[in-house]
């Protein structure tokens, strides 16, 4: 009678294998990811705002890190829509926060300007 019944599929959830291996799996799973560097920060919020956006970056323009380490803010430049010339492609200058560990928490756009007007809005103070 029991070769009657189905047989139960066990769930291949990756704890399969000897006790140790899997709790070194689950120790591994649980031990927190190192803290990111400045240029490892400013590389995973510029990849990240590509993807999200599907925008072209162009730069990563400021770094920041708050005094407990905790989180990092990185202004990006992404090409919001090429013209010619390209002086007058539109740029979008984006902040994006990530936490020590480089998931993006949040980013917003911070000003949309064209390539030509950059240096002058940079030499009088303006934002937009």
């Amino acid at each position: 009678m029991a070769e009657d019944r189905p047989k139960r599929r066990r769930r291949d959830d990756g704890d399969s294998g000897p006790p140790r291996e899997r709790r070194e799996r689950a120790t591994e799973r649980r031990r927190p990811r190192e803290r990111l560097s400045g240029a490892q920060a400013a590389r995973q919020a510029r990849d990240e705002l590509a993807d999200i956006t599907g925008l072209k970056p162009e730069a990563v323009t400021s770094l920041e890190s708050s005094e407990d380490g905790g989180t990092w803010w990185v202004t990006v430049e992404l090409l919001e829509l090429s013209r010619i010339p390209e002086t007058d492609d539109l740029l979008g200058s984006y902040e994006a926060e990530l936490d020590e560990s480089g998931e993006l928490i949040s980013y917003r756009r911070v000003r949309r300007y064209a390539r030509s007007q950059a240096q002058d809005q940079q030499r009088s103070g303006g934002t937009g």
